[in-house]
């Protein structure tokens, strides 16, 4: 029986690991489908859509990200997408024109741009896969080029089991 004991290589590695799943939002996601106030689900009528919004229960929507689309090939006019979030914005939390998909990756961009990564010089970053949560693809994108200014090193995966995706070249000085 071996005596030594037992060394976490990987926690003595220096890998920094990120986890985008560790940002995703914390507010429920709702969606307001337009077509449920057209008329035929296909013509909005505007004496009868106004009418159909001041009669909405919006308290419904507090605190949540109210993601507003119409799911019908109708041509919604800009001013529709407004109104809606001049009713919804004072309980909502965010109101966003788009699906669930097009949501995370603008909420995503906004986050990663937003951040300074340069505390990240020269590191060894492992950025998490295996998400549980819908991060997109495009989160994972931007953070790589956030970090790569940076980075001595980008991996993806687990600290355990990564796969390289850039790596800085060794600058050899000549005497």
């Amino acid at each position: 029986m071996n005596s030594e004991p037992l060394i976490n290589k990987v926690a003595n590695s220096g890998l920094i690991t990120l986890n985008l799943e560790h940002d995703f939002p914390q507010e429920t996601m709702v969606t307001f489908d337009l077509k449920d106030f057209l008329f035929k689900e296909l013509i909005l009528k505007e004496k009868d859509f106004r009418t159909a919004l001041k009669e909405h229960d919006w308290t419904q929507y507090e605190g949540k990200v109210l993601l507003v689309h119409c799911s019908t090939d109708a041509i919604i006019p800009v001013w529709a997408y407004m109104l809606v979030t001049g009713y919804a914005q004072p309980y909502a939390h965010q109101v966003f024109q788009g699906n669930q998909a097009a949501f995370l990756d603008y909420y995503y961009q906004q986050l990663i741009s937003s951040r300074d990564y340069s505390e990240h010089d020269g590191g060894r970053i492992v950025i998490k896969g295996c998400s549980n949560k819908p991060v997109p693809p495009s989160a994972y994108l931007a953070l790589t080029a956030a970090l790569r200014p940076y980075a001595q090193s980008i991996m993806y995966g687990e600290p355990c089991s990564t796969v390289p995706i850039f790596k800085r070249p060794r600058v050899i000085k000549k005497d």
